[in-house]
């Protein structure tokens, strides 16, 4: 078994303060140590939280990512921290949930990725916002995202 190069990265195993915008947040990668393997990679960020830029009032999502690998594996930590960033910065449940997508898609340049962002209530209206980048690859194992669709208390 092969150990992953981890030399270039800035954060992993750094006390490292919390960017203050999805702009200024680094993004960190790794070599795939599989590359030429479909599997799925799932990060669940269940207490994502962003800001409503009309109200300044928080909002919640459990956001669901998953890839498949090509050359690169997104570092863990920076992954957090990037979500983290949102916390203050003020934009709509779409634009947040694209967002992330796309940055995601920029820095590993994956076979395939998906996002589903399971807002909760703004307004009485749950949002839920999904995108991938195409058709999943044959032959890989795509599970459910597994959030229910939003049901209030009854």
């Amino acid at each position: 078994m092969t150990k992953t190069d981890v030399s270039g990265l800035t954060q992993l195993g750094q006390a490292t303060e919390a960017p203050q915008s999805p702009e200024a947040a680094v993004l960190e990668r790794v070599p795939a140590g599989h590359s030429g393997t479909l599997y799925v990679v799932r990060f669940t960020a269940p207490e994502f939280t962003s800001i409503c830029p009309m109200t300044g009032q928080p909002d919640f999502a459990h956001i669901v990512i998953d890839y498949v690998p090509q050359d690169w594996l997104v570092e863990s930590k920076s992954l957090k921290l990037y979500l983290h960033s949102f916390r203050n910065h003020g934009a709509f449940h779409e634009d947040c949930s694209i967002d992330i997508a796309k940055r995601l898609v920029s820095l590993l340049e994956p076979v395939w990725l998906r996002i589903g962002a399971y807002w909760y209530p703004r307004g009485g209206i749950p949002i839920d916002v999904f995108w991938q980048t195409g058709a999943p690859p044959e032959g890989v194992w795509i599970p459910d995202q597994g959030v229910a669709p939003y049901r209030g208390r009854g």
